[in-house]
């Protein structure tokens, strides 16, 4: 009696442990599976406030976080809230008569989007391929980005002389973006700047910087600058605002 009683014991303490072993098993998969959706958000965080910096690709764990991010909805809200805040700011702006009055638009993910390319390249987790990426924009087929393209063609009937500035090589790049641009409807823009051969590997901050300087020099007021990247709006003469577009693909030092 006592041998049955015993093994009756034993075998309920052995159900018991493998259920508890298994509640563990399920409480730790959760714990494991929530902190990387939040360590995504919290690192897509940092890299918006500029405290990521000089990133070469995304966290491997967040491969899904991004691309849910890009393909889900958010990311297009986000640029929305983005250029709403632009439009408060011009609504008591009044471009002057002297025709001065300048904004600044980046091209690559602030204009038109590099997305397409980037699925290719599993949102950024793959390392840059500059070849690939060149193959890419010479195809001319960047879609813009619609709430941006709005922008830019009030801009223009504002009155604002509008400029795009891009890191794009001049020489190899130039004729397709152009095409690519007036394709996408960005028509009416002051000037069109690319990359010259004497800014060829130059940062993006010291790139920029000078020319916006040259357009200071011209006698241009920058009223806003808008791009992507936070190379875009740093340096000298940044203009009286800048807005950043969201970008957890990339960074561009």
């Amino acid at each position: 009696m006592f041998t049955v009683m015993r093994s009756v014991w034993e075998v309920f303490v052995l159900m018991f442990i493998s259920v508890f072993s298994k509640s563990v098993e399920a409480k730790h998969t959760a714990r494991m599976s929530l902190p990387v959706e939040g360590h995504c958000l919290s690192w897509r965080l940092a890299v918006e406030a500029n405290n990521a910096r000089a990133w070469r690709s995304i966290p491997i764990q967040c491969l899904f976080y991004v691309e849910n991010y890009m393909l889900g909805g958010q990311y297009e809200r986000d640029v929305n809230v983005v250029v709403q805040q632009i439009y408060q700011y011009m609504a008591d702006m009044v471009p002057g008569e002297d025709g001065k009055d300048a904004w600044i638009l980046d091209v690559d993910d602030t204009c038109l989007s590099n997305l397409c390319y980037y699925q290719g390249k599993r949102y950024g987790l793959d390392p840059f391929d500059p070849a690939a990426f060149k193959k890419w924009a010479m195809r001319a087929s960047c879609p813009a980005i619609p709430a941006v393209l709005g922008l830019f063609q009030r801009l223009v009937e504002s009155g604002f002389k509008v400029f795009l500035l891009t890191g794009r090589d001049d020489e190899t790049l130039g004729t397709a973006t152009i095409e690519n641009l007036e394709n996408q409807g960005f028509v009416g823009y002051e000037r069109i700047i690319l990359r010259k051969s004497e800014y060829r590997g130059k940062g993006a901050v010291f790139f920029k910087s000078e020319i916006r300087k040259q357009l200071n020099a011209d006698g241009y007021r920058i009223r806003g600058n808008v791009g992507d990247q936070w190379s875009d709006l740093q340096g000298d003469f940044v203009g009286d605002r800048t807005f950043k577009i969201p970008n957890a693909m990339y960074f561009v030092p």
